[in-house]
């Protein structure tokens, strides 16, 4: 699903380059999200390629696959609650898996991978359930888009996975990764998102989470945090000082490379100064999305695969 705040007045996807003599596209406005400030933490210059330049990348058979477990699990706590036993989590796998064929999946993991790629998908749905059990509980939303700002005005928008209330009131906010767990001295980093989750939903629902859960399906782990107002007020200023970072190199087209050992990752390299590459011309800076902060969530879900953005 692509980004909502990256989508022209038409409704088609911005283009990163019109056709000659064809009209430019619609830039829109730009948000930050916690995908998007993991970028311009790593590097400037990626985060201009990603969110500015809006540069194609391939996706790949990681992405897709969280993309498919995330909507497997979105559907089965669809379902009734008496009715999501591990035998019915399965029977929604080949469903899931069958729509992304449909969609062109083939261009990213080969049909003669089907089976291998649906057998993955399963085991890390079932995985679930070494964690916690869905039958015991129904959340209180799913893949619920939030749309809100700072108390600053730095616009802020994403995704949160699930997001349980207890009947006493308490909310808990959970994401899911099918990656591997980080290593110790990286999980601050990794729980980084879901204190920006947890902001937004404080900022939009008036309540601090309880408890913040990111859940490693792929090995059956998962981090927690119990944060306070002074975490978010902190995590509030720390995202108001990335955001003027952002709009000072916007308005300057100042994007400086930063290398490090995630480089050999990366997708631009033939762009990037740092390995005898050039970026492509600047097109200038499109703005910061100006949200009032009276608006909070337009939209409690949606329709589809989301963006892993």
């Amino acid at each position: 699903m692509t980004d909502p705040l990256e989508i022209g007045s038409s409704g088609t996807p911005a283009s990163p380059a019109a056709p000659e003599g064809a009209p430019p596209p619609v830039r829109t406005p730009l948000a930050l999200s916690a995908s998007r400030a993991a970028d311009f933490r790593q590097c400037p210059l990626l985060y201009r390629l990603k969110a500015i330049d809006r540069i194609p990348e391939p996706k790949t058979r990681a992405q897709v696959l969280g993309t498919v477990v995330h909507s497997v699990l979105e559907d089965l706590y669809a379902l009734e609650q008496s009715e999501r036993a591990p035998e019915r989590a399965a029977e929604l796998v080949p469903t899931a898996v069958g729509l992304f064929y449909e969609g062109g999946g083939s261009e990213v993991v080969p049909l003669s991978g089907r089976a291998e790629f649906q057998s993955e998908v399963a085991a890390l749905v079932s995985a679930l359930y070494g964690i916690e059990d869905p039958r015991r509980f129904s959340p209180a939303a799913c893949e619920q888009y939030l749309v809100t700002s700072t108390a600053s005005g730095t616009p802020l928008h994403g995704y949160l996975d699930r997001v349980d209330v207890a009947p006493t009131g308490e909310v808990r906010v959970v994401d899911y990764k099918t990656g591997k767990p980080p290593r110790p001295r990286y999980q601050d980093q990794a729980m980084f998102q879901m204190r920006f989750y947890a902001l937004m939903y404080q900022r939009t629902q008036g309540v601090v989470p309880a408890q913040l859960k990111l859940i490693y399906l792929r090995n059956g782990s998962w981090l927690t945090l119990t944060p306070d107002l002074a975490t978010l007020t902190e995590t509030e200023s720390q995202l108001d000082s990335l955001w003027a970072e952002i709009e000072r190199a916007g308005e300057t087209g100042i994007f400086p490379p930063r290398t490090s050992r995630l480089c050999d990752w990366c997708n631009h390299q033939s762009l990037c100064p740092a390995f005898g590459g050039t970026p492509p011309e600047y097109p200038g800076w499109p703005g910061r999305r100006v949200i009032p902060l009276e608006v909070t969530n337009p939209a409690a879900g949606h329709a589809g695969p989301r963006s892993t953005s």
